[in-house]
């Protein structure tokens, strides 16, 4: 019963602070139009919410971050290959394109969020520009391809560069048109009397990205090593620019910002993100992983009509029996994907307030997410009880271990800031805190555990990686149970003279319903 309090007054929390979003947004919105001339009113009635076209960049970039697995994953390995020396050499070519590039597409999808933070209302025009946006960030995998495949040949930095460089522009040119229109931006600039400074602002930390990607063009002629560099530089630029400020401040003294400089696209790690982007990008990116693994199986796993007839005398039963690992690691595969998303629903529903740093600790854990396809393919890969076999269920404990790692690791830096990031249930004292801790650290201990077990019994490390897939899915639906009857035993162990907390709460709320009405006001 108490239990459904919690949820209930969780729900009640969250949806009390939707209508009070709603109540202010409409208030300011309606004061808004009343003070705008009537051309401009005429002009605001010819847009839209930006709502549907962000939930469809969103998927898009989602979907172009993830789908650079599909040449990793389907690479094949010999049997007779050692598992080992083809990682390295993976780990060189294609899985290093994969990381690179999920991070540039999500660094393009991150600046995307900052952008239609301040603009928070379309028309077409800005539908079209933004379109041409997509496609430049959906041309970037290719180019980076290009990029891993020749790296001695210019060719692919200068195409990555110049989209890059078309990309800021594009940008540029919408921040330059919305603030033509005032209409179309954030209700807080609308009244804002430094629009003028909040532009230049803007434009100002936009094009810090192509102007390193034009530097990185021109020294490719050079010494064309320097660029990759600068173009790495990109991706961490936010902090790097943060540890210099960090750094001067040390050196010449705290140079002290403008209230304005310090609303929009500051470099700082607690700056806002919207969390509802992040939680559709996080989204479309699970749901992508799940579908690549059905993928597979329709692909490889549909026997040929003539082998059926030939060597099965027709049953189809028979022919499908031979498949029996794939379907298992495919259930066990697409559990682990659908429980990681769970993990994450339930970590971002207890979230008040996404930041930058959680955004980029989101952008690993779904960096590692995306290599599950590649964990599926190699469970299933090579003959039982090879050393093959070994090493390829390890390198799956090893990609889960990372993904939830930094799960758990986004909860520790919302706790740094828990006042203005979580909901008051789940901070230190909360009475979701343990539960939610544990939840966030079982797949880590969990995929951690099954490493060594493997390294100690090599010889089951199969069936111990299922057991460990199959049995993980139950533990989920007892944690609530498990970690009440934890905390019973060491509150039994630690603390035996210790009242129950919940035996106290009783108590007060039964004493609080025996005084009278005027005492209890009082």
């Amino acid at each position: 019963m108490g239990e459904n309090d919690d949820h209930s007054e969780i729900i009640e929390h969250h949806v009390d602070e939707e209508m009070e979003k709603k109540r202010t947004r409409s208030h300011t919105s309606s004061s808004f139009l009343e003070s705008v001339t009537p051309s401009e009113r005429e002009g605001h009635s010819s847009t839209q919410s930006s709502h549907r076209l962000l939930a469809y960049s969103d998927a898009l970039i989602s979907i172009i971050a993830t789908v650079m697995i599909l040449p990793v994953a389907h690479t094949k390995v010999e049997d007779d290959e050692e598992l080992k020396e083809s990682v390295q050499l993976l780990l060189t070519t294609k899985i290093a394109v994969y990381l690179m590039t999920f991070m540039i597409v999500t660094v393009a999808w991150a600046a995307h969020i900052r952008l239609f933070q301040v603009i928070v209302r379309i028309d077409d025009c800005l539908a079209l520009l933004n379109l041409a946006c997509m496609m430049l960030i959906t041309f970037l995998p290719y180019t980076f391809s290009l990029m891993a495949t020749f790296p001695n040949n210019i060719l692919g930095i200068l195409l990555f560069c110049a989209c890059v460089m078309v990309i800021g522009l594009i940008q540029s040119v919408i921040v330059v048109y919305a603030f033509s229109r005032p209409f179309l931006l954030n209700e807080q600039i609308q009244i804002s009397e430094n629009q003028t400074f909040y532009k230049h602002h803007i434009l100002k930390v936009i094009m810090r990205v192509p102007i390193m990607c034009f530097l990185a063009s021109i020294f490719s002629f050079i010494f064309f090593q320097l660029s990759y560099v600068l173009l790495a530089i990109v991706i961490f630029l936010p902090y790097i620019s943060q540890s210099l400020k960090w750094c001067r401040s040390k050196a010449i003294g705290q140079v002290e910002d403008t209230p304005d400089s310090m609303l929009f696209y500051t470099y700082y790690p607690n700056e806002p993100l919207s969390k509802e982007r992040v939680e559709a990008f996080s989204d479309g990116v699970y749901a992508i992983v799940a579908t690549l693994l059905i993928l597979d199986i329709c692909e490889d796993n549909v026997p040929d009509p003539a082998v059926v007839a030939k060597q099965y005398g027709g049953s189809l039963v028979a022919a499908l029996r031979d498949y029996g690992p794939e379907y298992l690691a495919y259930f066990g595969s697409f559990a682990t994907v659908g429980l990681l998303w769970f993990v994450h629903h339930s970590l971002f529903l207890h979230v008040t307030k996404a930041t930058r740093f959680m955004g980029l600790l989101n952008t690993f854990s779904l960096a590692f997410v995306g290599g599950l396809p590649l964990a599926y393919q190699l469970t299933h890969e090579f003959p039982r009880n090879t050393r093959n076999e070994l090493e390829a269920i390890q390198i799956s404990c090893v990609i889960i271990f990372f993904a939830g790692i930094f799960q758990l690791a986004i909860w520790v830096v919302a706790l740094y800031n828990e006042r203005e990031t979580l909901h008051p249930y789940v901070r230190y004292g909360g009475r979701e805190h343990v539960f939610m801790l544990v939840k966030l650290a079982l797949y880590p201990c969990v995929a951690l555990g099954t490493f060594f077990l493997t390294c100690i019994l090599s010889k089951f490390s199969a069936p111990i990686f299922h057991l460990m897939e199959i049995t993980v899915p139950f533990a989920f639906l007892v944690l609530r149970l498990l970690v009440r009857v934890g905390l019973a035993l060491l509150r039994l162990v630690f603390c035996p003279d210790r009242p129950d907390p919940r035996t106290v709460l009783e108590e007060e709320e039964e004493e609080e319903s025996r005084m009278p009405f005027n005492s209890l006001v009082t």
